[in-house]
């Protein structure tokens, strides 16, 4: 599987999402600032709401455009066998359950579901839990997750 088609598909969702940040951003600021919406009294807070909502939606637009740079300074690099895991590896997973998962441990902000062929990828930052827990883990390791009440156990099959 190749890890730079699979950064490049991040990157690509990463940029749609910018787009609809940044519409979002520009309907809530009209919306705000619109003349309908000026308060005729204490009560009327629409256009304060909308003020509001611009701020969160030009929020999620520059934690965006961060992710955006992080995964385009991004290099993944082949699995190294000494190190164990690291940033850019493809991890397969399974579970307590038997359950199999394959993860990409990418940089922050590009959390998301990939599909490459028929394999569905979950692409995990190493700031998750699970990403922090994988981090120097090697083929036949086990670990232990603990979200909120529930533990989880996982082990790892597989690196590329």
């Amino acid at each position: 599987m190749d890890k730079f088609l699979l950064q490049q598909q991040v990157l690509d969702r990463l940029a749609e999402d910018l787009l609809q940040a940044e519409q979002a951003v520009r309907a809530a600021h009209e919306a705000a600032t619109h003349e309908e919406n000026i308060a005729e009294n204490k009560y009327d807070t629409l256009g304060l709401e909308a003020a509001y909502l611009a701020t969160g939606h030009a929020r999620r637009a520059e934690d965006i455009r961060q992710a955006l740079a992080n995964w385009h300074q991004f290099r993944p690099r082949p699995y190294d066998a000494s190190k164990g895991i690291q940033l850019g590896a493809l991890v397969f997973l399974v579970d307590s359950a038997d359950k199999q998962q394959l993860l990409f441990l990418g940089p922050d902000g590009g959390s998301m579901k990939l599909v490459s062929g028929a394999q569905l990828i979950q692409v995990i930052s190493s700031e998750a839990p699970l990403g922090r827990a994988m981090l120097g883990k090697y083929e036949g390791d086990e670990m232990w997750i603990q979200v909120a009440s529930i533990r989880q156990q996982f082990e790892v099959l597989r690196v590329n």
